[in-house]
């Protein structure tokens, strides 16, 4: 069993539970031993921690808006006023094509699920250094924290989404059957966001430079993702290529799901879809892969 000796939480914490057996008493005594090599993912393990998990999620959202003036107007005026500058210097100054789409809504349609994307990697990909004080202290399973960080953005994602719709509106865009689809790319935003998070949150508790290269690579992945410009200025194979970035399936997916855009992004999704298959299976394994190390470490 474990006593009360100095340290013990901190050895203790990163610690694969190995067997466990009953006790006289109606106690049970659970073993815990380090993990040696590639282990398990363990995701049956996450359900037994389902209150803590909604009380990460819920925390985050609270403190992103705590002493704020607008409070979760933030979460409309980020993409809005982005959305504001790309009209006027792409769409209005370089007269970049926008498939037919008038430019702002054309825009916001990518920078509704961009945004989630991006505040959701650089909230998760942080969220083990900042709370390192409690994963020197107990146990639970540290995947929950990237894995909450990219859910608390949900909440901003629906109010931004909010604002797509009047928009659409506003310009007269009626959705059509396609909208169906919107549940599925929303879906491979949010695992695209959490295996990129995985895989650098693991890396920011050995190299503390990855919380410096985070917002210089989300600006270069905003202008590798056509957001301000279609993906409809390449020509195949290179337009299914593009797919590589799985951020593009995404945003050309909104928009053929939400504005009826003339081509279904298929090829292109279907390549987004499985680079994000094998970020995030390569993200969790190396994130358990590392885990036994964290409490030692951050």
């Amino acid at each position: 069993m474990l006593t009360n000796r100095p340290g013990l939480e901190s050895i203790a914490a990163d610690r694969q539970v190995c067997w466990g057996r009953q006790e006289p008493g109606n106690m049970t005594v659970t073993r815990i031993e380090p993990s040696r090599g590639w282990v398990s993912l363990r995701l049956s393990e996450l359900c037994g921690y389902y209150e803590l998990f909604y009380v990460l999620i819920w925390r985050d959202i609270k403190v992103r808006y705590k002493q704020t003036v607008i409070g979760v107007a933030w979460a409309i005026i980020q993409p809005f006023f982005t959305m504001v500058v790309f009209s006027i210097f792409f769409g209005r100054l370089a007269k970049m094509p926008s498939d037919g789409i008038p430019y702002p809504i054309f825009s916001f349609a990518a920078l509704v699920p961009w945004t989630f994307f991006s505040n959701g990697l650089s909230k998760a990909s942080n969220s083990l250094v900042s709370n390192s004080n409690i994963i020197k202290k107990i146990y639970f399973p540290r995947m929950l924290l990237p894995i909450a960080g990219v859910m608390s953005g949900i909440v901003d994602f629906l109010l931004a989404g909010v604002m797509l719709i009047g928009m659409m509106l506003y310009f007269g865009i009626v959705p059509t059957i396609n909208v169906l689809w919107l549940p599925l790319f929303l879906l491979l935003a949010l695992a695209t966001s959490l295996g990129v998070s995985l895989w650098l949150s693991a890396l920011n508790v050995q190299f503390r430079d990855v919380q410096h290269i985070i917002p210089f690579l989300t600006q270069i992945w905003l202008f590798a993702t056509p957001i301000a410009y279609p993906s409809s200025l390449l020509s195949e194979p290179w337009k299914t290529l593009y797919g590589l970035n799985p951020m593009a399936g995404v945003v050309e997916g909104f928009r053929w799901a939400l504005l009826g855009t003339n081509a279904a992004p298929g090829p292109l999704i279907l390549v987004s879809a499985a680079v994000t298959v094998l970020l995030v299976l390569g993200g969790a394994y190396y994130f358990r892969r590392m885990e036994k190390t964290f409490a030692d470490i951050v």
